[in-house]
């Protein structure tokens, strides 16, 4: 199955663990004692977020560290950035209307 960056960041889990990496790196066990979830169920993220190629997973002695990769998470970055636009200029919209409902409030008060 071919994923993309969309399906790495559907999930609050790989989301957690994106921020997890991107401080620091982490081996696979750091990464599930931060989470009450199975150990199991966090090397599937780890699958999914290393075949997105969001993270790279490299072998040194008995341990497998993690590291993110954020030049993959571009594709995800542009696609919301495209809105950015659209959203500012609704809070600001908000933000007029708050500040006339607060004018004709001191004006009625």
């Amino acid at each position: 199955m071919r994923r993309d960056v969309f399906q790495a960041i559907a999930d609050p889990i790989r989301r957690d663990i994106i921020k997890l990496v991107s401080e620091k790196k982490l081996t696979v066990n750091d990464i599930a004692d931060e989470f009450e979830i199975s150990r199991p169920a966090i090397s599937k993220h780890l699958k999914i977020l290393k075949e997105c190629g969001i993270i790279g997973i490299h072998q040194k002695g008995r341990e497998r560290f993690c590291t993110i990769q954020p030049e993959n998470l571009l594709p995800a970055f542009l696609w919301i950035e495209q809105y950015k636009n659209l959203w500012e200029d609704k809070i600001d919209s908000f933000e007029n209307y708050l500040m006339q409902l607060q004018s004709k409030k001191n004006e009625n008060g």
